[in-house]
């Protein structure tokens, strides 16, 4: 259906809440109610093998209970970023504002991400990608450039993780992602 200039006057909208809308858009007299619903995941039930494997799981629903915040705010400052940088006229302002902005970033999170444990860095660097649908690597590159993303890389190289860890929903994050999917719509 397509809504031309005069009909799109005739929509009266409500809000309802978080992630659902309701418009009724009144055409020839007539009402047609739109309602966008959130999407509706199910899962069977998690069946372990052993009671090592459910306290792994337990410990992974911990992890991204705690990592996925910083992932959505790694995407969420790159967006501000990007759209800000595009802004500025020139090169110069805009490394001196990425400087800046990685200085206040360090200060405010570095005493917080260093308490990650080491399984929950691994899983903030595949969160990042999947929020972002871009490596860590690829983001550090991109803002700082090639020889930081190489230094950072090789840090994180030498204690077993790489920022160019890939998220594979399908694969073997599978359970990464329902957990995932289960935190974000507030089922864990």
């Amino acid at each position: 259906m397509c809504i031309t200039g005069v009909q799109a006057q005739k929509v009266k909208s409500t809000t309802l809440p978080e992630g659902y809308r309701r418009a009724y858009i009144d055409e020839r007299g007539d009402t047609i109610p739109v309602v966008s619903l959130r999407e509706i995941y199910v899962f069977p039930q998690v069946r372990f093998k052993n009671k090592k494997e459910e306290e792994n799981y337990y410990k992974l629903v911990r992890d991204v209970k705690r990592t996925l915040p910083y992932a959505k705010m790694v995407y969420e400052t790159l967006i501000e970023t990007y759209e800000y940088m595009e802004t500025l006229p020139n090169d110069k302002e805009r490394q001196k504002h990425l400087k800046r902005m990685e200085k206040e970033l360090f200060q405010q999170y570095k005493p917080e991400l260093k308490k990650l444990t080491f399984s929950q860095g691994k899983l903030l660097i595949k969160l990042v990608d999947r929020e972002c649908n871009q490596s860590s690597y690829n983001l550090v590159k991109a803002y700082l450039g090639s020889f930081r993303a190489s230094f950072w890389n090789l840090f994180a190289g030498m204690f077993g993780a790489s920022l160019k860890s890939e998220y594979d929903p399908k694969g073997k994050d599978t359970m990464t992602e329902r957990i995932v999917l289960l935190v974000e719509n507030g089922l864990l």
